[in-house]
């Protein structure tokens, strides 16, 4: 950072909502020096935060009967979810699984605001959990991070400076490792890392490559990367309502604000507002806002001004809650959280989409059977008068155990013999492929082509069945 880089200070009231809090009039960045913040919500987030952080740098190397807690093997594609494995004949299972995730966080963002900005999203947590709190332990508070910013090139700044930048990019390269675990999965990644590196470039080169982003966000692009990248902050115009509940000033007790000093008359005291316009609220926020202004795009939700705010009604004996969460009804009427038509009908949405999900989950078979015609191959007449058709099977087993596999004709008598070998299992939690030949007697046939129906057998119980045709001479069969 350089000397020039300038201070934050307070977006005047006027030209809020005509820019950046993080960029001045030329639309230069604006370095952001957020105050240490402490309270009973800081402490709350740190304790989530270490739940979170825990899960995510565990996820892909717990194992949960011998698959990992989470997994995303795009290589594979192959993807597990609390041990339990889903292929891309699943794909519904998971197209529904993420209509219900978008549907839940728009649900909750109409009643609950930005909670999931504020406390589960893993840029706030990273950036406001770990990287912030390093800053402060090499830098020290926001006033020693100006301090130095501003200072000329030293031994101290260099030290300082360069030792910030080395355990971000170490943190980076832990997290880009993390990542590529779920993406891979840790055999490969442990291959990655312990083979001969010629073998693995495409490897060490994604490996480098999410080391230098993530490096990049938390290091340069910070508060913006919610600011310009995610939408979601944007969406809140659509979301939000006057019932939602928001990190938000109470304008109604703080109004007309003013600083407090002695010798005030009585009257002149009595008219003035809670808020002691003292800007702690502005000085600990992490993008760099004045909430006073009411709900903004930039606002994470991270309950830091809400205790700074707390920590000054405190010492000036005024009670606290002046920033809170509370929805506009309740700051300007006094009313409670109330179900909208609009939080109705997202509620039913979401409860029939979980419903979905439950039903797909519970009845989803352990097989997932593929069966198509052998590309370019015809139908054969064999040597006592039958017609034969060749197929690719493609079984995938769902389960931990292996299974042995049958076929048979339901609809037309016939036989159906597996190429290869007599038995056919498919191994646990693997995909399996074969050939078959269906051969019908003449008599069956249908000019050109004659619907089939298979059934798949396994321990001796139909587990699918299966629709194609068989193809033969365009006309009467002899």
């Amino acid at each position: 950072m350089s000397a020039k880089q300038e201070i934050l200070k307070p977006t005047p009231v006027e030209d809020f909502r005509d820019r950046l809090a993080s960029a001045d009039q030329q639309g230069r960045r604006r370095w952001i020096f957020p105050r240490k913040v402490s309270g009973r919500f800081f402490r709350m987030r740190t304790w989530v935060s270490w739940l979170l952080l825990a899960v995510m740098f565990s996820g892909p190397f717990i194992s949960i009967a011998g698959e990992p807690l989470l997994m995303m093997n795009i290589i594979d594609r192959k993807f597990v979810i609390l041990g339990q494995v889903f292929w891309p004949q699943d794909g519904i299972i998971l197209a529904v699984g993420l209509l219900v995730f978008f549907m839940g966080i728009a649900v909750f963002t109409a009643v609950y605001g930005r909670l999931w900005c504020g406390w589960l999203c893993p840029q706030t947590v990273l950036m406001e959990m770990v990287f912030r709190k390093i800053e402060y332990a090499i830098e020290g508070d926001a006033h020693q991070q100006r301090a130095l910013a501003a200072a000329p090139w030293s031994l101290e700044k260099v030290l300082k400076k360069g030792g910030k930048q080395a355990v971000f990019f170490a943190l980076s390269f832990l997290i880009g490792n993390t990542l590529l675990a779920y993406i891979i999965g840790r055999e490969q990644l442990f291959r990655v890392v312990a083979d001969n590196p010629a073998h693995h470039v495409t490897g060490l080169a994604f490996m480098l490559l999410f080391t230098a982003v993530f490096y990049l966000i938390f290091a340069r692009f910070r508060e913006q990367a919610c600011t310009f990248i995610c939408p979601y902050g944007r969406f809140q115009s659509a979301l939000l309502d006057e019932n939602s509940i928001v990190v938000a000033y109470d304008y109604r007790r703080g109004e007309p604000r003013g600083p407090m000093r002695g010798g005030l008359e009585a009257a002149e005291s009595a008219a003035r507002g809670d808020c002691v316009a003292c800007n702690q609220c502005v000085a600990v926020c992490p993008t760099g806002i004045d909430i006073r202004n009411g709900t903004q795009m930039e606002c994470v939700h991270c309950t830091a001004c809400i205790d700074a705010c707390n920590a000054v009604m405190e010492k000036v004996q005024r009670p606290a809650g002046l920033i809170r969460y509370a929805s506009l009804n309740g700051i300007e009427r006094g009313e409670r959280l109330r179900m909208t038509p609009r939080l109705v009908i997202y509620s039913i949405v979401i409860l029939l989409l979980i419903g979905l999900e439950t039903f797909l989950i519970f009845t989803r078979s352990d097989l997932q059977t593929t069966l198509l015609r052998a590309p370019g191959a015809l139908f054969q007449q064999t040597s006592d008068g039958h017609y034969s058709n060749l197929y690719t099977v493609k079984v995938v087993n769902k389960t931990g155990r292996e299974i042995p596999v049958t076929f048979k004709l339901e609809n037309v008598e016939g036989g159906m013999r597996i190429m290869g070998a007599p038995n056919f299992s498919v191994p646990a939690r693997r995909l399996a492929e074969t050939s078959v030949l269906i051969e019908l007697d003449p008599s069956v046939l249908r000019p050109g082509s004659t619907p089939l129906v298979v059934g798949v057998y396994a321990d001796g119980e139909r587990v699918e069945t299966l629709k194609t045709s068989f193809i033969g001479p365009r006309t009467k069969a002899k």
